[in-house]
């Protein structure tokens, strides 16, 4: 096959590459460039590009370089900063997957003849006898992403290639040391690539939108400070508020918009019992009302087990659906706008997911 390995400049994908050299395939690696502004942090940096080069070189392989900084702009960095002004907390590397890697990426794939595209995301494909694509957890639970690449559907799926979803971490570091390769000990990023450690999310925020003052109160609607920013604030903060020292802790419990206004509240307040989730797509077909799943809702957090209680839409890539999920135990709210992925109930493979509601359908 003809792969197209999407390369950051990171081991993952370096030994991606590799991995699928060692297959017998014609790999020719990539790198997106997209953020043209200033970075030190993620993969977007031009040291990040060079290392992928240099590891290219290293591999014998082909290097091409896209310029994909427009569409970048357009569907993460765009709807980043509006989703701040809106009172939501985005997901932008979640974005920059949906958009650029599987979407940007895998047309331009297809139009230059590729018959894959590759990256090295710790997730796995694998296909049912009814010849279903599933997207599988990665091997090493501590660095599994299929969180953050929940939107492939069947047609992504069959044209998406995992290639080191199989192996540990350490097994990863190590085949590059093997391999000699000059990303092989490269710390994994951390980050949000166009937001800098030096001026942090404040600075980048403050450049584009005027922040708004808001008044804090607690539940009851008494009187309790003021922010400087309210853009700055998310569902389920307790630092930063500006609150006086001393007695128990309050936590950010909603997030007022319109009104300027943060309501603060005891931890047992945060405590939801179901959320609603909007611009949901299925991997292959929706759950039914009344089916058992794991519900994820970041990156490395636990999953915990809720009930469908509700399905509408098609949740396909042109037809988004939504639905209402009941938790089995009351969970901390989750902020709207980070992504809810449901797994099956072994927590095995991802059905789908979405974006969290500010709906509340909790009847606590």
């Amino acid at each position: 096959m003809k792969v197209l390995v999407a390369m950051s400049g990171g081991v993952d994908s370096s030994v991606a590459a590799a991995e699928l050299i060692d297959q017998g395939h014609e790999v020719v690696g990539v790198t997106m460039r997209l953020w043209g502004g200033e970075s030190d942090t993620g993969c977007c940096s031009v040291s990040d590009v060079d290392d992928a080069r240099r590891v290219a070189q290293q591999l014998g392989i082909d290097h091409l370089v896209f310029n994909f900084s427009d569409d970048f702009n357009k569907h993460v960095v765009a709807p980043y900063v509006q989703a701040h002004v809106d009172g939501i907390t985005p997901n932008p590397c979640i974005e920059c997957n949906r958009h650029l890697k599987f979407d940007r990426l895998s047309e331009r794939a297809r139009v230059l003849g590729f018959d894959a595209v590759a990256t090295g995301h710790h997730a796995q494909v694998s296909r049912d006898d009814d010849g279903v694509f599933r997207l599988t957890r990665g091997h090493d639970d501590l660095k599994d992403q299929s969180y953050v690449v929940y939107m492939l559907d069947q047609d992504e799926l069959a044209f998406t290639m995992f290639p080191v979803g199989h192996l540990t971490k350490a097994q990863v570091r190590d085949r590059a040391v093997a391999l000699g390769l000059r990303t092989a000990t490269k710390p994994d990023s951390q980050d949000v690539c166009f937001i800098s450690r030096t001026g942090g999310r404040e600075t980048f925020l403050g450049n584009r939108i005027e922040f708004r003052k808001a008044s804090v109160v607690t539940s009851d609607g008494s009187a309790a400070g003021a922010v400087d920013a309210l853009e700055l604030v998310t569902i389920g903060q307790r630092r930063g508020l500006g609150l006086p020292g001393g007695g128990p802790k309050q936590f950010v419990v909603d997030v007022d918009t319109p009104n300027a206004r943060v309501v603060i509240g005891s931890e047992d307040q945060l405590l939801r019992t179901g959320l609603a989730v909007s611009n949901v797509m299925w991997a292959n077909s929706a759950p039914v009302v009344g089916q058992k799943v794991l519900v994820q809702s970041s990156a490395h957090g636990a999953a915990v087990a809720a009930t469908v209680e509700r399905v509408d839409g098609a949740g396909t890539t042109n037809s988004l659906g939504s639905l209402v999920l009941r938790f089995d135990v009351a969970q901390r709210r989750i902020a709207p706008g980070q992504s809810i992925v449901c797994y099956d109930i072994t927590n095995s493979f991802v059905l789908g997911g979405g974006i969290a509601e500010a709906v509340d359908p909790s009847t606590n």
